[in-house]
């Protein structure tokens, strides 16, 4: 039996994943990681989009700049640092826990290894990694990291990855973007879970702005923002999950 906990799409809010690593402690104070996690009684797993900030607002509180500008080179280099220094820092943490940490690949990821597209919306384009547009490399270091993620880990026959259980959903190319279904599946084809031969599956890659959410067989938690994170304890015969509310900044954990 193991206590899973799956964390959300990260979008480089690196003080909220360490709260939630303490307070799960998985990660004890020094941000390295605990005996049960080292043993395997706990795994950790992220579902990945560990770069590019979701808002503007996420921007300016990553680079302590008020007037971030998302077109101005020096804004870029300044983001591209700060997420680069952290990103060593989670590795640091992945390799000393003894094979008991997975990150999956997300879209956002894949995107700054390969840098085939610029992502972003209307108001607000993800340029930092890519040094034609002003932004820096992204070092090779963390490339060759970042390509050891899985699409997908199966535990006790829960799927967990970072958008859905099917191939196409794990593959980030241009009918990926160009289509809705990445979004949407879960809510016409939530059997694609059962389909696969899976009992239950945990996902990211779509805001759930009310909080986690629990439908048929399988979780949606790209809920970091809203200050959520999954448990489960598995077995062979059990399931059971838990909502975890991550404790405010200064909150006193335990």
């Amino acid at each position: 039996m193991i206590k899973v906990i799956a964390i959300g799409d990260l979008h480089a809010d690196f003080a909220k994943l360490w709260r939630a690593l303490k307070h799960s402690f998985a990660a004890g104070e020094d941000l390295m990681p605990t005996d049960p996690l080292v043993r395997g009684t706990y795994r950790v797993v992220l579902m990945g989009d560990l770069v590019h900030p979701k808002l503007l607002a996420d921007y300016r509180k990553l680079t302590g700049l008020e007037d971030y500008d998302p077109n101005n080179p020096d804004h870029l280099r300044m983001a591209a640092r700060a997420q680069i220094r952290e990103l060593h820092r989670i590795k640091r943490f992945q390799e000393a826990a003894n094979g008991h940490v997975t990150i999956l690949m997300g879209n956002h990821d894949h995107a700054a290894v390969h840098g085939t597209f610029v992502l972003g919306n209307a108001t607000l384009e993800h340029k930092e990694f890519h040094p034609e547009l002003g932004g820096v490399e992204f070092p090779e270091d963390l490339k060759a990291w970042f390509d050891t993620f899985p699409s997908q880990i199966n535990l006790y026959g829960v799927n967990f990855a970072h958008v859905g259980p099917v191939p196409w959903l794990q593959s980030y190319d241009e009918m990926f973007y160009n289509g809705r279904e990445a979004k949407e599946w879960w809510l016409y084809n939530a059997d694609y879970v059962e389909r696969m031969g899976h009992r239950f599956g945990v996902y990211g890659h779509t805001v759930m702005k009310n909080g986690i959410l629990i439908k048929d067989k399988l979780a949606l938690i790209d809920a970091l923002d809203q200050d959520q994170y999954l448990e489960l304890i598995l077995s062979d015969d059990r399931l059971d999950w838990e909502i975890v509310q991550i404790p405010s900044a200064g909150a006193a954990i335990g």
